[in-house]
């Protein structure tokens, strides 16, 4: 079932959004050669705990850390580790996710670390990019698969393929709430947004063939081909006559 947010439980997803914004801001100053994704995603955990609030992803489903820590051809869902440790010319992908005041934010980003293959920077800008493409003339009355098509072309368009096997999500008292958000599809299709609702737009564009494959820990999801993927992500509040930014 989708859900239309009342404005009280608006003012709480924005400062769940909030947290997930900052913590996002406080992972990017840690960015840097030499440190593991472990040590990002205990930064990550103490400042969600002295916020008062708490990481969505632990436990979710059984995930085991609290944030998503996805070095280049991984795609999402990474699990952060003591021997993944950044090196000059990575990317990783950082996704968080803040459950405050019974409503969750969901935001991702991917991060350079030191100086990066200009193609591959080139992936990461297409990626933000394809995000800001999908949301281009959207408000009330629009349908999920105008975003779904804005994302595809625009990737496309550039060369790049749009992962299929994962998609956007509606999200509010649930992480993943109705209605999915396919980043490829039709125009017009899908179902009509109303002002109220809120959804999680996550592009995940790969360099090469859209094709993905699952490791054995069940979560974490790669490019079969090996080459880099990228990921932005953003929780959107569908209003009358646009889009808020929430994240």
């Amino acid at each position: 079932m989708i859900t239309i947010k009342a404005e009280q439980d608006l003012e709480k997803m924005r400062q769940a959004c909030e947290l997930t914004k900052q913590t996002l801001k406080l992972i990017e100053k840690n960015i840097k050669v030499g440190v593991s994704t472990a040590e990002l995603d205990t930064i990550a955990s103490n400042y969600i705990k002295s916020m008062g609030a708490k990481a969505s992803f632990k436990n979710y489903n059984g995930f085991p850390a609290s944030i998503c820590t996805s070095l280049n051809s991984v795609v999402v869902h990474g699990i952060p580790s003591h021997d993944a440790i950044l090196e000059e010319g990575d990317i990783i992908s950082v996704d968080v996710g803040v459950y405050y005041k019974g409503f969750h934010g969901d935001s991702a980003r991917t991060f350079l670390v030191g100086k990066v293959n200009p193609e591959i920077k080139r992936l990461v800008n297409v990626t933000k990019e394809s995000f800001f493409e999908g949301i281009k003339g959207l408000k009330a009355g629009s349908f999920v698969g105008d975003i779904s098509h804005r994302i595809q072309t625009y990737a496309e368009k550039n060369g790049y393929s749009c992962v299929r096997e994962l998609v956007g999500h509606g999200i509010g008292k649930k992480l993943h709430e109705e209605p999915q958000v396919p980043n490829f599809g039709r125009s017009g299709s899908g179902p009509r947004l109303a002002a109220g609702m809120t959804i999680a737009i996550e592009p995940m564009i790969n360099m090469g063939e859209r094709n993905v494959i699952f490791l054995d820990d069940d979560w974490t999801c790669c490019t079969r081909d090996g080459l880099p993927s990228a990921h932005y992500e953003n929780t959107v509040l569908i209003t009358e006559d646009g889009v808020e930014i929430l994240t």
